[in-house]
């Protein structure tokens, strides 16, 4: 087991070595074991201790709160720099001191992992608050009206980890910056959003441009409504009105977490209430519900499935990781929290305290999950601080693993393989058992997860071995299907059957001859349809009707484009007989025949581009011509 009580042993003793004498070179002197393990586990955290000699002396005269506590004090008065320059330097050595601080704590065994996501949470909040009053600041000194912080009608929410104060050690800030129009006073050449999303560009130049200082926090926007195709900051109406129309259920699940971390607060209050009724729906039919629980089954995590293996595990998005037991909480909220306002809980741990409470999920299997997330939190913590970065794999070499276990305070590697691999079939099983009576929404290749903003690495893996030599593009699309950006995906009921057709309709793409050019066909196909709930609901109800269509926009891209433009011919997969028997010339005659009927325009709009309209006949049109047509191509190409 680990010893988590008292500091590592060093990992490289000669490395802690050459830092302590370096430090007694710049006047530093100690002879306290906790350096040992620092800078013999970790060579970032040395460099932060050349760099911030003081704050070092300064956490064994006092505490490391002392030490946090006067960082966090130095990134407030970056608020009130003169200059960016100096305003990006406060902020930068801030961040030094706090680093050092709450890892040591953390190393020491002071500070338990959660006080340690906190305080970075705590610290993080100060420097995006100071960082925003000091572009305030600048608008006015530019002409700008004088407006207080909490009055600009501009509100900064924390989203994610960072929401729910869970914060990593080396993770990115999430933010979402929204502002009131009828509020905001600054404007850019009479456009308020231009000048707000100029605040927004600066404020993440603050944060996370690298200088000779570093950097304070990597700043991920992604969280915002729709992404890839919105500005920086959007306007509060028409945020709502997005997650009105548009809202995907795991941007409702991002929400649970969400809060105002700077900013003015009333905007921020006001934002939230008003989309409350949107995160917690009092009434989901049973569609709804598949949706929020194929979160959580588009992860193939069946008891048994594959061999969990530590080296190179991801222990936040892989088999058993942080996100399972995020999900495993998230989920269950969705479905109840709008009937049982007592589950609305943005810690994962409040939120599985409140399941237990609610005798939702059993008190042993809520104290397990709270435990190996503790314990992963904390492992992702070590796996970050040794080099700052932003990492949650197990190094892949056996020297690698010896070092994290070392730094995790075991006495070999066997000890560490054995815990972890104990936690993450723990977590694993908990997670299989979620819906476990629900279909399968997986690929039986892997993970086929398209929700969120991160490409999960598994569904990567699982779609190139499908067949489809770019997966990050076919990624990117789906994910596109999913925000509505074509008119067949603008209903939510269409993009619920979507994620339920989602590996069927991959399955089927990737038997093509080229599954890279028939998956673009298809997305080109889905662009041009008006709707999509109807052919959703006729392949769910049909499921060979889809390998037909795969078969078509993989081999016949010019049927499959027309297709699209007049799907109201794929009517004619209904009949019963449409693929049981070819029929003769003379019998397709006959029917372009029977279907000559309707007016002159219909028989235009049939007609193809390329061929110049007859004259109208005496007296039809046809309007069922162009479906004999594709009926007849179709049986000759497929039977």
């Amino acid at each position: 087991m680990s010893a988590l009580h008292i500091p590592p042993k060093a990992f490289d003793p000669a490395r802690a070595v050459r830092v302590k004498e370096t430090l007694a070179e710049a006047g530093f002197v100690s002879s306290e074991p906790l350096l040992d393990a620092v800078f013999g586990n970790s060579p970032f955290l040395g460099r932060l201790a050349q760099r911030e000699t003081g704050a070092l002396g300064e956490y064994f005269a006092a505490d490391p709160e002392t030490v946090l506590n006067a960082a966090i004090l130095l990134a407030h008065a970056a608020g009130r720099a003169e200059n960016e320059v100096q305003a990006m330097k406060d902020l930068r050595t801030a961040k030094r001191r706090a680093a050092l601080a709450i890892a040591m704590a953390d190393i020491a065994g002071l500070w338990d992992v959660n006080r340690v996501t906190r305080e970075l949470t705590r610290f993080a909040d100060a420097c995006v608050g100071s960082a925003l009053r000091w572009l305030l600041k600048q608008e006015t000194a530019r002409g700008g009206p004088q407006v207080r912080e909490e009055d600009c009608g501009l509100t900064v929410l924390a989203m994610g980890k960072y929401g729910a104060f869970e914060l990593n050690y080396s993770s990115d800030i999430d933010l979402v910056a929204f502002y009131d129009a009828a509020k905001f006073p600054f404007t850019k050449r009479g456009d308020v959003r231009g000048a707000a999303v100029d605040i927004v560009r600066g404020l993440v130049r603050l944060l996370s441009e690298a200088t000779g200082d570093g950097y304070v926090f990597r700043v991920d926007l992604r969280l915002r409504p729709d992404a890839g195709a919105t500005q920086i900051a959007i306007s509060t109406d028409a945020a709502l009105d997005y997650y009105e129309a548009m809202g995907q259920n795991w941007e409702r699940a991002a929400m649970i977490k969400a809060r105002a971390c700077a900013g003015d607060p009333q905007t921020g209050t006001d934002f939230l209430e008003n989309l409350r009724p949107f995160i917690w729906r009092r009434h989901l039919d049973f569609a709804a519900i598949e949706d929020i629980q194929s979160i959580k089954r588009q992860i193939h995590a069946h008891a048994g499935h594959g061999e969990i293996k530590v080296q190179g595990h991801n222990i936040k998005l892989g088999r058993g990781g942080i996100r399972e037991i995020e999900f495993f909480a998230q989920t269950q909220q969705l479905i109840l929290g709008g009937r049982h306002p007592g589950l609305r809980r943005s810690s994962t741990q409040g939120a599985l305290d409140a399941l237990v409470g609610e005798a939702r999920v059993e008190p042993q299997v809520g104290d397990d999950l709270k435990r190996d997330y503790r314990y992963l939190r904390m492992l992702e913590h070590r796996l970050q601080m040794i080099e700052d970065q932003q990492t949650h794999s197990i190094p892949d070499s056996e020297a690698g693993i010896a070092h994290i276990a070392c730094f995790m305070g075991y006495a070999n590697a066997a000890d560490f393989r054995a815990e972890l691999t104990r936690v993450l079939e723990n977590v694993q099983g908990h997670y299989a058992r979620l819906f476990e009576s629900a279909s399968d929404l997986a690929s039986a290749e892997g993970n086929l997860v398209f929700t969120g903003v991160e490409e999960d690495p598994e569904t990567l893996k699982t779609l190139s071995a499908m067949g489809f030599r770019e997966p990050a593009h076919v990624s990117a699309a789906i994910r596109g299907w999913h925000h509505g950006r074509i008119r067949a995906m603008r209903s939510q009921r269409a993009r619920e059957l979507l994620t339920k057709l989602i590996p069927a309709i991959l399955k089927a793409l990737a038997g093509a001859a080229d599954p890279d050019v028939a998956f673009a066909q298809f997305d080109r196909f889905l662009s041009n349809l008006p709707s999509g709930v109807q052919l959703f609901s006729l392949f769910l109800a049909r499921p060979h009707f889809l390998d037909l269509l795969a078969k078509i926009v993989g081999s016949a891209p010019r049927l499959a484009t027309y297709l699209a433009r007049h799907p109201s011919i794929l009517d004619a997969l209904l009949d019963a007989e449409f693929l049981n028997r070819l029929p003769s010339r003379a019998e397709l005659d006959a029917q372009f025949a029977a279907t000559a009927s309707g007016s002159y325009e219909e028989v235009l709009d049939g007609a193809p581009a390329d061929v110049p309209p007859a004259e109208p006949p005496p007296h039809a049109a046809e309007t069922n011509r162009v479906r004999a047509v594709a009926a007849a191509v179709s049986r000759r190409m497929f039977i």
